[in-house]
């Protein structure tokens, strides 16, 4: 610290002044980059994730009445002679998660307990209701997590037969 004191000393006093203003400067750049951007890149991030989260509910909104006209042009579940497991791998690589699809397992007697890894959220929600609208297949128990990119969730499902006769 003397050291310092004798280096300032032996400056003239415009030197000094300098010195001083860019030690000044030095700590404010520190606290802008240690304190305030993090702050606003969280706060950005979070309002992008409202944001998209709008669009979803919105385009969810959108969709409805075409759900709710080809369900009603359906005239409800669709009779099926397939197995569970093969109605699932069917239905799910024509919705286009067949590469998602990554563990089946039985659940009781007509359930099937289902892992899905990257799946799309508007394709695995799509399929859902078709399950349930078309087969009568409907989720017993789901945990969906974010995948590792937008849009992307990682699911695990466990999806009953209409047919089952609750516990």
């Amino acid at each position: 610290m003397n050291e310092l004191r004798q280096w300032l000393g032996g400056l003239s006093a415009r030197e000094r002044n300098l010195v001083y203003l860019a030690a000044v400067l030095l700590a404010a750049a520190i606290v802008y980059f240690a304190m305030v951007l993090p702050v606003t890149s969280a706060a950005a991030k979070r309002a992008a994730r409202v944001e998209q989260k709008t669009a979803d509910l919105a385009w969810m909104r959108q969709v409805a009445p075409q759900v709710m006209a080809a369900t009603a042009a359906g005239g409800g579940a669709a009779a099926s002679d397939e197995s569970l497991v093969v109605l699932v791998d069917r239905t799910g690589r024509q919705a286009g998660l067949g590469s998602a699809i990554r563990d089946q397992s039985p659940s009781g007697e007509h359930g099937l307990r289902l892992r899905l890894e990257a799946a799309s959220f508007d394709v695995l929600i799509t399929w859902l209701v078709v399950l349930q609208q078309q087969y009568g297949v409907s989720v017993d128990a789901a945990t969906i997590d974010a995948g590792t990119a937008p849009g992307l969730v990682n699911a695990s499902l466990t999806l009953v037969h209409g047919t089952a006769a609750g516990p």
